[in-house]
C-alpha cells in the first residue's frame, strides 16, 4: 500500500515536536519495513523553504509556508492538494490519513480512502480547557469528519468522548492504540536508578497537570526532603506570548518555599536521551487533566518503571491501579502526593508493579501487532 500522512508535526532534527510527531515517525518507519510506501506531506513550520528528504525509507515533503493575512489557510491547503495529486499520479496513493481537522480543505481524489486518526481535536479538548468552540476551528472539524471514509481512535475514551460533539456519520471506526518502540523503550539495568528522582515528561502546559504536580511536591518533600522533580518537555505559551514555564517559576514554584530548588526544568531532549532519563528515575509521574492516550506513560512502563498516571480519560485503559502502575485524581493535590509517597514507601511491591507494567505494554502496545491492525483497517475500507 501507499499511505500518505498529512501532518506538519513530523520530527525534524534539532527541533521540538510532540507526541503525534513521535507516533507518526515510529509508525511510518515500521510500515516501510513491512514493505509499504509512506509519504509525509506537511507545511514546513521551521524554515521558509521546500524540503524533500528520506527518513529511513519514509519520503518527507515539507512545503514552504505561505503567510498571507486572512488567506494563509487557503494557500497552504492549495499547496497540500497540489503535492498529494502529484504523488498520486507518480505512485497511486491508497490511504490519506490526517488528524481531526486535516481533511477540511483537502480535495478528495477517486481511488483514495481518507482516514482521520483521533489524537484529540478541537471539540475533544473544549471541555477540559473550559472554553467554547471556536467557530472557525469547529467548522473545519465538522467538515473534515464528513469527508472521512473511516476513523481510528487511539483509545476507547477519545472515541466515545469525541462522539459527544461530532458524528462519525455511520462510517467505519476502530480503536487502535499508539505503538511503542520496544527496542528503544526497554529496561536499562546498566543505568543506576537515582532514588531521589521523580520525572515528568510532556509539553509543559496546564492540561498536563504539571502545576498540580509541583504543588503536590511540597508534601512529598516534607517527608523525603532530598527528592528532585525533573521536568522534560517543550514550553507552552499563552495567547499573549507569555511562557508557561516562566509562569510556574514566578507564581507556583515559590509556594514550595525552602524546597523551590527541587524543581528542575530540563527542556527538550531526544527520545534516546529521554529513555535514559526514564531509566534513572525512581517514579515517572504524568497527572494529566485530559489525555487521548499519551505516549509517555506506556513508554515509561515499557522501561519497567513505576508510573503514576491520571485516573481520568484513558487512564484506566492504560493502568490497573497498584497492579501495572498507579492512578491519581489530577485535580486533587492530596491524591497526587499520597500516591507518590505510597511508591516511595513500598519499594518491594513496586518492583512487581513495574514488571507487570512492562508485560502489559508488550502485549497491548506492540509495534508489529499494531501495524497489522492498522493495515487490516485500511484494507477494510475497500
Amino acid at each position: 500500500m501507499h499511505i500518505c500522512f498529512i501532518t506538519h508535526e513530523y520530527p525534524k532534527a534539532n527541533y521540538p515536536h510532540g507526541g503525534i510527531g513521535t507516533f507518526i515517525q515510529t509508525f511510518a518507519r515500521a510500515l516501510v519495513k513491512e514493505g509499504h510506501k509512506v509519504s509525509i506531506v506537511g507545511v514546513n513550520q521551521y524554515d521558509f523553504i521546500d524540503e524533500v528528504y528520506n527518513d529511513e525509507g519514509v519520503d518527507v515533503y515539507r512545503l514552504k509556508l505561505k503567510k498571507i493575512k486572512w488567506l494563509t489557510w487557503f494557500f497552504n491547503f492549495k499547496s497540500l492538494n497540489k503535492k498529494i495529486k502529484e504523488l498520486h499520479i507518480a505512485n497511486s496513493i491508497d490511504i490519506v490519513e490526517t488528524p481531526e481537522l486535516g481533511l477540511a480543505f483537502i480535495k478528495k481524489i477517486s481511488g483514495i480512502k481518507y482516514v482521520i486518526r483521533l489524537h484529540g481535536g478541537h471539540h475533544f479538548f473544549a471541555e477540559s480547557e473550559e472554553r467554547g468552540i471556536d467557530i472557525w476551528k469547529g467548522f473545519q472539524e465538522k467538515r473534515a469528519f464528513k469527508k472521512a471514509d473511516g476513523f481510528i481512535a487511539v483509545s476507547d475514551y477519545v472515541k466515545s468522548h469525541t462522539s459527544k460533539y461530532l458524528s462519525y456519520h455511520n462510517k467505519p471506526n476502530a480503536k487502535i492504540n499508539y505503538p511503542i518502540n520496544l527496542d528503544r523503550f526497554q529496561p536499562k539495568p546498566e543505568i543506576k536508578v537515582d532514588d531521589n528522582k521523580l520525572l515528568f515528561a510532556g509539553t509543559v502546559c496546564e492540561k498536563k497537570g504539571i502545576r498540580q504536580l509541583i504543588i503536590a511536591m511540597k508534601k512529598v518533600l516534607e517527608v523525603y526532603p532530598e527528592t528532585i522533580l525533573e521536568i522534560y518537555g517543550r514550553d507552552w505559551f499563552f495567547k499573549d506570548g507569555r511562557s508557561y514555564i516562566q509562569y510556574l517559576k514566578d507564581y507556583v514554584i515559590p509556594q514550595l518555599g525552602e524546597y523551590k530548588n527541587h524543581i528542575v526544568f530540563k527542556g527538550v531532549v531526544s527520545l534516546e536521551e529521554l529513555s535514559e532519563q526514564y531509566a534513572s528515575a525512581r517514579v515517572c509521574v504524568f497527572p494529566s487533566l485530559m489525555e487521548t492516550q499519551g505516549l509517555v506513560a506506556p513508554e515509561a512502563m515499557a522501561m519497567e518503571k513505576v508510573v503514576l498516571f491520571t485516573e481520568l480519560g484513558p487512564g484506566p485503559e492504560t493502568i490497573n491501579h497498584q497492579e501495572t502502575g498507579l492512578l491519581c485524581n489530577p485535580y486533587n493535590i492530596d491524591s497526587i502526593s499520597s500516591n507518590i509517597l505510597w511508591v516511595l514507601n513500598n519499594s518491594e511491591i513496586c518492583i512487581e508493579i513495574a514488571k507487570n507494567g512492562r508485560k502489559y505494554v508488550e502485549s497491548t502496545f506492540n509495534l508489529n501487532t499494531i501495524v497489522d491492525k492498522n493495515i487490516a483497517f485500511y484494507k477494510s475500507l475497500g
